[in-house]
């Protein structure tokens, strides 16, 4: 009995979302041209930071956790971000996706793969020099805790050490479509524009 039902919810689960993996080092502009990208392609926006801080905000047992590691500079385990990326799929209607600020580390990487079944259709690198995200970085003034000189300076520690290997693997696959982000705001997101408009006019044609 239910067969029917069966067949069409296994029809329906394995349409599977467009996933864009976002990542460049803290400062370097990536949440401001993923606003753009969502503006402009249509895509949803999910930040695993945002996720991670709506979870501490919470005040969950989760979020406390959170909270003690991104105070000490440290990774947040893989299992917990992906979790709270893939309620935040399952629970919105559009099926293109930024994750910006994920996979951190080549575990991370290799769990969401493992765990969600998805694989990014690409990976957007913004690479930005050091002095130029510092600069963005103390200029800004969002009030959040993680935005003093000494935790920066362990944020691109732990940006490079972490993130680069999870680059070089997409590279080896020809995923990575890189951004010089050092440029102003325009000109950078016309460089990203350039990546995504051939996808654009395969939809309107």
């Amino acid at each position: 009995m239910g067969s029917v039902v069966d067949a069409a919810n296994k029809v329906a689960s394995a349409k599977k979302p467009t996933v864009i993996f976002v990542l460049g080092g803290p400062g370097s502009g990536k949440g401001t041209q993923c606003a753009y990208i969502v503006e402009h392609f249509g895509y949803t926006h999910l930040s695993a930071g945002d996720l991670l801080r709506a979870e501490i905000k919470s005040g969950s047992e989760n979020g406390t956790m959170i909270q003690n590691m991104i105070k000490e500079g440290k990774i947040v385990p893989s299992e917990v971000t992906i979790k709270l990326l893939q309620k935040a799929i399952e629970e919105n209607g559009n099926d293109k996706f930024l994750i910006d600020g994920f996979p951190r580390n080549e575990e991370n990487r290799a769990a969401f793969e493992k765990v969600t079944e998805i694989e990014p259709k690409f990976v957007l690198f913004f690479d930005c020099p050091e002095e130029e995200m510092e600069r963005r970085l103390l200029g800004r003034n969002q009030g959040r805790e993680d935005d003093n000189i000494e935790t920066i300076r362990k944020r691109f520690k732990v940006f490079l050490e972490s993130s680069l290997p999870v680059i070089q693997y997409y590279e080896a696959k020809g995923k990575v479509r890189k951004i010089h982000a050092a440029k102003p705001i325009e000109d950078v997101f016309q460089e990203v524009k350039a990546v995504f408009s051939p996808e654009a006019e395969k939809v309107e044609a």
